[in-house]
């Protein structure tokens, strides 16, 4: 596995405004990510991570700081280019899956792969990520009709069917069980071993942090402790 830095984060700050208040979101954050690695983030509400996770993703653009991806200064691209990053390099999995309820689980894959700027999937890539999640036999069928582990692993190979280096994974456990909790995040873990899937997993849950490789603390915005899981 290549260690050096897919992600570099320095001096990264995001402020906002509630009316007049001033908000420091994330006050000066220190990163580095290394290619191949499962990486928690973990914090009380409010500590920054959700934040932090959406200035990665390209979902809500940084006050100051620099964030470069694969060598990448993502904070000096344009709009259309953060976009295109987002799309080839950067998969998404949330707490509450975001399955379009008219489509049955294949199609909300290919949707995904779709919007990529990828005319056809990759059958054979599709197929592997298929077997590692074990849904298979559920692609016909629409969200209402899968449990909410079946919806999550759904939501798992949408965001990995474009093949992209980092996966941003924001309380992927969140509204599951115990059980499918801990399938889910076995699943992660054998995304990362098996292929090498670069994970960053937001989460409060200090059972879940210790599938990854590394734990790092935030706290009012700021990274205050690293740990090996």
């Amino acid at each position: 596995m290549n260690k050096s830095p897919l992600i570099e984060i320095k001096s990264l700050q995001k402020i906002y405004y509630q009316g007049e208040v001033e908000v420091k979101a994330l006050r000066g954050v220190d990163l580095e990510v290394a290619d191949g690695e499962f990486l928690a983030i973990v914090g009380h509400s409010g500590s920054g991570k959700s934040t932090l996770f959406n200035v990665l993703g390209g979902l809500t653009p940084a006050s100051s700081g620099t964030i470069r991806m694969a060598g990448i200064d993502v904070l000096a691209m344009s709009d259309l280019d953060r976009t295109r990053l987002r799309r080839g390099t950067v998969g998404f999995v949330f707490q509450k899956y975001n399955l379009l309820p008219t489509l049955n689980g294949y199609d909300n894959i290919a949707l995904a792969e779709s919007l990529s700027g990828t005319k056809n999937l990759d059958q054979s890539w599709f197929k592997e990520v298929l077997e590692t999640l074990g849904i298979g036999s559920r692609l016909k069928h629409k969200p209402r009709a899968m449990s909410g582990g079946e919806q999550q692993r759904v939501a798992i190979a949408r965001a990995l069917v474009s093949r992209p280096k980092i996966l941003l994974a924001d309380e992927p456990t969140g509204n599951l069980d115990t059980e499918n909790s801990i399938a889910v995040l076995d699943i992660l873990r054998d995304l990362n071993k098996k292929f090498g899937q670069t994970i960053l997993m937001i989460t409060h849950n200090p059972e879940a942090a210790d599938f990854a490789d590394r734990k790092v603390r935030m706290k009012d915005g700021q990274v205050v402790h690293e740990m090996t899981a």
